[in-house]
Parts: C-alpha cells; structure tokens; sequence
C-alpha cells in the first residue's frame, strides 16, 4: 500500500469577468488496483482575473494540499498541467510529483474530479452564477 494526495481543478474557463476555480485534493492509501481508504478531503476555492498558468495552477495546488495532514505524493492528470513533461512539473512542487498511472490512482483522479465538480456547481449556485 502506498499513499497518494489526488487533485484536480475545476472551472479554468472565464464566468463573467474572472475565473472561479475549485481545487479538491483527495489523500487515499491505494495499492496497484484499489483506492483502499479515503483518509482526508481538502477543497479550497480560487477567483482569478486571468486565465491560469502552470505556476498559478502549481499555487492552487500546494495551497489546497497544505490543508491536508496527510503524507502523500501528489498525483494529477497530465492535461492538468498542460501537458508539461513531468520532470518539469514535479521541479515546481516543494512536495513530490507524479501523473496518474496505475489504475488505483486512475480510480482515486475520478473521485476528485466528482468532488472538484460538485463542489465548484454547488458554489455557482448558492453564487447565483449562470
């Protein structure tokens, strides 16, 4: 079993003015095929004038995972990060870096996309944002 930090962005197009982005990181022990426990979820919102960058989504991600106190590596989706080679990207974090390959970190990518979703709509909502 090894531990993993998940996380994914929601919301990285303009509504109205600005960009309104949920981060949700998701800390789980996994092994190759199973997420086996969900120890922890963080979710944090961002507004932003401009569109994001990697080092902006990097931001995003360091801020939303300092919530969590779980030791992990933080995986994503590499259109996530723009599909930057990975040395690239894990040299920007102060924690380690990984994109998603087995099937339990596939699995646990799934889950933080559902809460980062449903996370960003429910603030839409009570926002009253179309």
């Amino acid at each position: 079993m090894f531990e993993i930090i998940a996380v994914d962005i929601s919301g990285r197009h303009r509504v109205d003015d600005y960009y309104l982005m949920v981060c949700a990181a998701v800390a789980a022990s996994v092994t190759p095929d199973h997420v086996e426990k969900v120890n922890q979820i963080s979710i944090r919102s961002f507004r932003e004038d401009s569109a994001p960058d990697v080092p902006m989504v990097v931001r995003m991600i360091e801020d939303t995972v300092s919530e969590i106190r779980f030791e992990g590596t933080i995986v994503t989706e590499p259109g996530d990060m723009y599909n930057r080679p990975q040395w690239l990207i894990d040299s920007m974090f102060t924690m380690d870096f990984k994109y998603e390959e087995s099937l339990s970190e596939r699995r646990c990518m799934e889950i933080t996309h559902h809460v980062s979703l449903s996370a960003r709509n429910l603030l839409l909502r009570e926002l009253n944002i179309r």
